[in-house]
């Protein structure tokens, strides 16, 4: 029997594999550890990556072992104490062992939970797993140079990247039967034409033109190997044009309430949500803008750092917002154009009659133009009018309108999930 032994030293990202299979044998305990891991984290400390344990028992491996085979008869001792179907009753936590507590022992052994680290990526992607942006279309050409590269065909010119393989072998066979077909009837018929002199009786044989015969012979097999195997009149390379793509451009408007009603921790928690809105869109969808909105009496379109560190506080005026959002399309986002979809962060808080013109202004203006509005009320109190007029629109559009509460941080990331998951086209 022969035995071949690889000692070639591994190549970069050889596990990765079998990492991969890991992660999928045990994603359950994983996503556990991850919802945790966002749950507790402050807003600062979202993208690194993740210290997971799993408990040794479950990462036990069948083993297979050889049985003693045949028939035994076994004596088992009894005792005074126990019969047939008693339960034992557990150890006390009085130094007796399984509570941690009282004096150490010298026998018994176990095992540590295994831990190992997720990375960044490892980590938002199980963080991000299953959600998407709800119906997401495909709208008309809005830029020229928006294209595609695609295949069309094969070209005689291109670089040796792009080389067809195939097509250049199957040229260069057609032009070898093509060049060697005269050549090799005209050695076939001087052949003929040599044997049948040579048959003739020696008196009538001419030498001189078995001679000729000869030369031509092996002047015609020097021609059939010259012809070459492969030319560069044969190379033929796939060819690839640029080819117009419909824009499947999208544009997130993060609205955040900052009035006075809104508390530091309330703030906090509106923050850890539009962070992981941010995290999923920036990870997940090259071509989608984000437009951040704060409001307290007035609104105002505000970068990504003032959104998420400004001070600025005043009292609740949500329309002033709503207003602000209907105007930025109409100047820039085409609904044509543009997927447009609201995320509003809120405590419910409002001024009077003001929740009336929110439900009126999102039913006759806003929602014709939206693919999607969503909004997240933070308080653990009962619901005001704000959520009342949400109601009646959630009514009027229920697949496009979410509502949802958030008490405290950790229902954040399970709200974000309700709101984003993965729906099925319809």
């Amino acid at each position: 029997m022969t035995y071949f032994i690889d000692r070639r030293a591994n190549a970069k990202h050889k596990s990765a594999v079998n990492r991969q299979r890991f992660l999928q044998r045990y994603r359950s305990h994983i996503k556990r550890s991850v919802e945790e891991a966002v749950n507790r984290r402050s807003i600062t400390d979202m993208e690194r990556g993740e210290k997971v344990s799993i408990p040794a028992k479950d990462i036990s491996e069948p083993v297979f072992q050889h049985g003693p085979g045949g028939s035994r008869t076994i004596v088992s001792p009894g005792n005074k104490e126990f019969v047939e179907g008693d339960r034992l009753r557990r150890p006390g936590g009085n130094g007796e062992g399984g509570a941690g507590e009282g004096s150490a022992s010298n026998q018994g052994e176990g095992m540590d939970e295994f831990a190992f680290s997720l990375s960044r990526e490892e980590f938002l992607d199980f963080v991000f797993g299953g959600l998407a942006l709800p119906h997401l279309e495909r709208k008309q050409l809005r830029d020229l140079d928006e294209v595609r590269p695609v295949r069309a065909g094969v070209t005689r010119d291109g670089v040796p990247s792009r080389i067809n393989i195939v097509r250049s072998m199957r040229e260069a066979q057609a032009r070898r039967i093509g060049m060697r077909a005269p050549i090799k009837r005209a050695l076939r018929e001087a052949e003929e034409a040599l044997q049948e002199e040579e048959r003739k009786d020696p008196v009538l044989r001419n030498p001189t033109r078995i001679h000729e015969l000869k030369a031509e012979i092996e002047r015609l097999e020097k021609r059939l190997e010259a012809v070459p195997f492969i030319d560069t009149y044969d190379l033929r390379y796939n060819n690839l044009v640029d080819q117009p793509q419909p824009s499947n451009k999208a544009v997130m408007f993060c609205v955040m309430d900052v009035s006075g009603s809104m508390t530091q921790g309330h703030k906090d928690i509106a923050k850890r949500f539009f962070l992981l809105l941010y995290l999923f869109l920036e990870r997940n969808y090259e071509k989608v803008e984000l437009v951040f909105i704060r409001h307290h009496t007035a609104a105002k379109e505000v970068d990504e750092e003032e959104f998420f560190y400004s001070r600025e506080t005043g009292g609740t005026i949500v329309s002033s917002a709503l207003t602000l959002v209907d105007e930025i399309i109409t100047q820039r986002y085409s609904p044509a154009q543009w997927n447009l979809y609201v995320a509003q962060a809120s405590d419910g808080d409002n001024w009077d009659d003001d929740s009336t013109t929110c439900r009126d202004l999102l039913l006759s203006s806003l929602m014709a133009k939206l693919q999607y509005y969503t909004y997240v009320e933070i308080t653990p109190h009962s619901h005001q009018a704000l959520w009342e007029e949400y109601e009646r629109v959630q009514a009027r559009h229920p697949e496009r309108f979410a509502m949802q509460q958030i008490v405290e941080p950790g229902d954040i990331y399970p709200v974000f999930r309700k709101l984003f998951r993965k729906r099925i086209a319809q």
